[in-house]
């Protein structure tokens, strides 16, 4: 079983991806514990509103080894085809460059130590520039491929020099590692020149941040094209929804119009007494008709399904994936055995008052076979985790200590915790589990620790 991981993806946003090969099939689930105190249920924050403000997935060709679809777009054959070939494997060696460089990067920012983040940041420059060599190697001799080269080449020297400024920019300041920092400072400027050489943008717009920055997200769009899968989403039990909304209409309104007729058979003429009844009695509907629709519903679609992500190749518009999505608060008796004994494993003190959310999704591969040079497809989940936090208490708490007859106090961050639970699923109905402790505070995401299968913290 090809296993999931769960990590940081920005301040306040987690990512969860796994691979899947042709026909593959996996369903994963991820039981969310919310402390009390955070404030969030379903009358503070909605399914529905979480998931189209703060989940998206994300799904494309996937290798492993970088260098083989550059070093098969060497021997494409002149025969028809060969564009698309070549644009096809220069994107995913591009796109596997981009994705491998931002990962490396958070993780080196993370670092605050001089002396491991420098060491480390040069091992990424290293690395990144060993593989634009790779893909310089070979520039096209055919002008009909020297566009999507070139617009490759321009993104991805510009993404690697503004990549490296920013961990200049956040990393610690040291003297002692200054010719680390140096190294680093020329490799932007040499990719900076490098792209004035070629002449890959103009003046014009090298002048204005906004149209380079515009013109490099046209360029990351086209650099996944044939690699990045459209997505598509589909609202499930629309029409469910709708005929439990009508059915409550209805009953509601013959039980209203009864009691219209009653009242105007106890009146002969129209009086103020039976105007004020009207009214109370409509009021009445307009008061319980939601509420009532509301709790139905809620009982209707609970473990149902709520969306379906279809995912086709851009190319030849083929159905490559679906993924179907549950999203739900539950309550602690619906909890899988497994789970609940996971829960169940932190120490006294840490089992809090929570409020559980249960997120689900079942991925299957429709496509039996992927184009030639692609094995796997990485599926990518983002849980932005910003909506938990906008309950929390502002500013910082003080710690108060007695040294001799001196009283001193130092500020302390506000920190919580969110324990989940990972389970995924095989074909093959195989089961791997983790726990995972969260901490966070109301600007980022402090640590995510898995937790041992029998560790109690």
């Amino acid at each position: 079983m090809n296993n999931t991981k769960l990590i940081q993806d920005e301040n306040l946003s987690l990512k969860v991806s796994y691979q899947l090969l042709p026909s593959d099939y996996q369903r994963l689930d991820l039981y969310f514990s919310l402390p009390v105190e955070m404030g969030i249920s379903p009358k503070t924050l909605s399914e529905e509103q979480y998931f189209h403000s703060s989940i998206k997935s994300h799904s494309a060709y996937y290798s492993d080894q970088l260098h083989l679809p550059l070093v098969r777009s060497r021997f494409i054959s002149q025969t028809k085809g060969e564009i698309t070939d070549y644009r096809l494997n220069l994107n995913l060696f591009s796109y596997q460059i981009r994705i491998a460089l931002d990962t490396d990067i958070k993780q080196t920012i993370k670092l605050k130590e001089s002396e491991e983040f420098y060491p480390q940041a040069i091992v990424v420059a290293e690395q990144i520039t060993g593989l634009l060599k790779k893909l310089r190697r070979y520039t096209p001799p055919d002008k009909k491929l020297s566009p999507f080269f070139e617009n490759a080449d321009n993104y991805l020297s510009w993404h690697v020099e503004q990549s490296f400024l920013k961990i200049l920019s956040r990393g610690p300041k040291s003297s002692d590692f200054t010719a680390e920092r140096n190294f680093l400072l020329a490799l932007c400027k040499r990719e900076s020149e490098y792209r004035k050489t070629s002449q890959y943008n103009s003046q014009t717009t090298l002048a204005d941040p906004n149209r380079i920055t515009n013109k490099m997200r046209l360029l990351q769009r086209l650099v996944e094209y044939g690699v990045v899968f459209q997505k598509e989403v589909k609202n499930l039990n629309t029409n469910l929804k709708r005929l439990v909304r009508g059915t409550v209409t209805t009953v509601i309104m013959t039980f209203v119009m009864v009691l219209v007729l009653n009242a105007r058979a106890n009146f002969t003429e129209v009086t103020i007494a039976l105007v004020g009844m009207l009214g109370v009695i409509y009021g009445l509907r307009e008061i319980f008709k939601d509420d009532i629709t509301r709790i139905i519903w809620r009982s209707i679609q609970r473990g149902l399904p709520k969306w379906r992500n279809i995912f086709t190749n851009s190319v030849n518009k083929s159905r490559i994936a679906s993924q179907t999505i549950w999203l739900e608060y539950i309550r602690n008796k619906d909890l899988p055995t497994e789970v609940d004994k996971l829960f169940q494993t932190r120490r006294q003190q840490n089992k809090q008052a929570a409020q559980l959310l249960h997120f689900r999704s079942d991925t299957r591969v429709h496509a039996k076979s992927f184009l030639p040079g692609y094995d796997e497809i990485q599926q990518r989940i983002f849980f932005n985790l910003t909506p938990f936090i906008r309950f929390l208490k502002k500013g910082e708490g003080r710690l108060y200590t007695l040294d001799g007859t001196k009283i001193t106090k130092q500020a302390v961050e506000r920190r919580y915790q969110i324990n989940t639970v990972l389970v995924q699923t095989d074909k093959q109905h195989h089961q791997q589990i983790q726990r995972f402790k969260i901490t966070l505070n109301r600007s980022t995401i402090i640590n995510i620790e898995a937790m041992a299968m029998d560790n109690d913290d």
